[in-house]
């Protein structure tokens, strides 16, 4: 060996040595993480020269925290890092991969080194660096030396993101105290309806935005969606923005039968039969505010005559009374069925179906909107702990990879129901095999369904579910988003 490649060598491992302490400074600064991790990549690739590299984050719950990527024309996606096979490698290796002639995020490459970011036996993200730039007639390859730098740097990178983190926590604890330190005070605004609406995917964003377009307007407001999507949510934001001094009043149509569903709408006058009182129905005690009417597609067409009368005249005569009574009232609506083709069979009434329609909102299913499951899954597992007094356990990356994937055919209300069980049952961290046995019962495969009609899809999934909760009925119904008297008509 020559003194000039002995000298190189020296010098290498002085650069290798002064880079690690400037990013371990780097890393201590208070600074946004996609800031960190923009600074961590910058360093890697002064020292290993490499022709492509990539850096991501991912929090607790398998959302993507932060990423940044030199060599790729168009800068990849960071859902797509996170769910790509070398991702997958990473989770299940837990070590640092050295990979040769393959190809990553639609880019080849003859040399790939990837380290994960690990604290406390947690991985926070990975480093991934491919291909060494050519100085001479021959492709060089990463030196053992480069390895053991790249595994210096997740090591030193794991534990600054870590106590980022636990800074970035404790500031937004800090936060809260000082938000319940004013509602004490009374100086604190409330959000609205009390409830927070987690909304980042663009389809429910578009949602909430016609909502808050609409909400002051007096037009009656049809919600559209499969069970458990949010529809008493968006009634509750409709009412709220409203500026409507009367109360909020919800009726499920399909949780009472015909007879109950009119007194209870309209009111009933004393004495009508025996030991019964008088009292108001909902339209008089949403006299000013607004009537939420949830699964109006169930509602029998007798009831349905009663209700268009009584908006087209805006008042209501009590069963068993002769006077009317004049009323003020806004109505949301809400179905999960196809009201087109009840209007074509004969059993909802079109003039209905148009008063009910002044606006229309269409929610979408969780399964169009994955980007929200993260934030959903975050803030359900916060709220049930903070009502539990439980501590916030770690969601492992293959639990978050199992709750991404999921099709969630009850929507907002299963993943609710879903994230309340396995944290309960959680043991300082949520796994996968946790999380699977929520979804489906130890050792069994779904079938495929054998029709495809919409009935029998129903029934199948009403089954399904009826397995996960082991034959409680009342369970079942809260998951699928219906009534118990619906589970019952339905067969069950």
């Amino acid at each position: 060996m020559t003194t000039s490649s002995v000298n190189l060598d020296e010098k290498r491992r002085i650069l290798q040595l002064e880079t690690l302490y400037d990013l371990a400074v780097a890393l201590k600064a208070e600074r946004p993480e996609e800031e960190l991790v923009e600074e961590l990549l910058q360093r890697v690739c002064s020292v290993l020269d490499p022709a492509a590299a990539v850096a991501i984050t991912r929090d607790a719950f398998g959302g993507l925290g932060a990423v940044a990527a030199v060599g790729w024309p168009t800068p990849p996606k960071g859902t797509s890092l996170l769910a790509s096979p070398l991702g997958d490698q990473l989770l299940a290796q837990g070590r640092m991969l050295t990979l040769r002639d393959g190809e990553l995020l639609d880019r080849s490459y003859r040399e790939l080194m990837v380290v994960p970011l690990i604290c406390r036996q947690h991985i926070l993200g990975f480093v991934a660096v491919m291909d060494k730039e050519v100085r001479g007639a021959d492709a060089p390859d990463f030196t053992p030396e480069d390895q053991r730098f790249l595994e210096s740097v997740g090591a030193l990178a794991g534990l600054s993101l870590d106590s980022a983190r636990q800074l970035a926590l404790l500031a937004t604890q800090r936060q809260r105290l000082e938000e319940e330190n004013k509602i004490l005070k009374g100086r604190f605004v409330e959000e609205v309806s009390g409830r927070r609406i987690i909304a980042h995917a663009p389809k429910m964003r578009e949602v909430l935005a016609l909502a808050e377009r609409i909400a002051p307007r007096g037009v009656n407001v049809l919600v559209r969606g499969e069970s458990g999507t949010g529809k008493e949510l968006i009634a509750e934001l409709l009412h709220v923005g409203s500026g409507r001094t009367g109360a909020l009043i919800a009726v499920n149509c399909a949780a009472l039968p015909e007879s109950l569903l009119e007194s209870e709408l309209f009111g009933i006058e004393g004495g009508v039969a025996t030991g019964v009182k008088a009292r108001p129905g909902k339209f008089e005690l949403a006299d000013g505010g607004t009537l939420f009417l949830d699964e109006i597609g169930d509602m029998q067409p007798a009831i349905q005559a009663k209700l268009l009368r009584a908006l087209q005249e805006r008042e209501v005569t009590k069963v068993g009374g002769r006077r009317p009574i004049a009323i003020d009232v806004r109505v949301v609506a809400a179905t999960h069925r196809e009201l087109e083709s009840l209007v074509r069979e004969g059993e909802f009434r079109e003039d209905l179906y148009y008063r009910l329609k002044g606006v229309e909102l269409e929610l979408p299913p969780l399964r169009q909107r994955r980007g929200d499951i993260p934030h959903l899954v975050r803030h359900f597992a916060e709220t049930f702990c903070e009502r539990e007094g439980i501590p916030l356990p770690t969601f492992r990356a293959d639990a978050s990879a199992l709750l991404l994937s999921h099709d969630y055919p009850g929507n907002v209300r299963e993943l609710q129901n879903l994230v309340a069980g396995a944290v309960s049952v959680a043991e300082g961290e949520v796994t996968r095999e946790l999380i699977a046995s929520f979804l489906s019962s130890p050792g069994t495969v779904e079938a495929e369904p054998t029709t495809l009609d919409l009935a029998s899809v129903e029934h199948q999934h009403i089954e399904r579910v009826l397995r996960l909760t082991q034959g409680n009925k009342t369970a079942a119904a809260r998951i699928l988003g219906i009534d118990r008297r619906t589970l019952a008509r339905k067969g069950f």
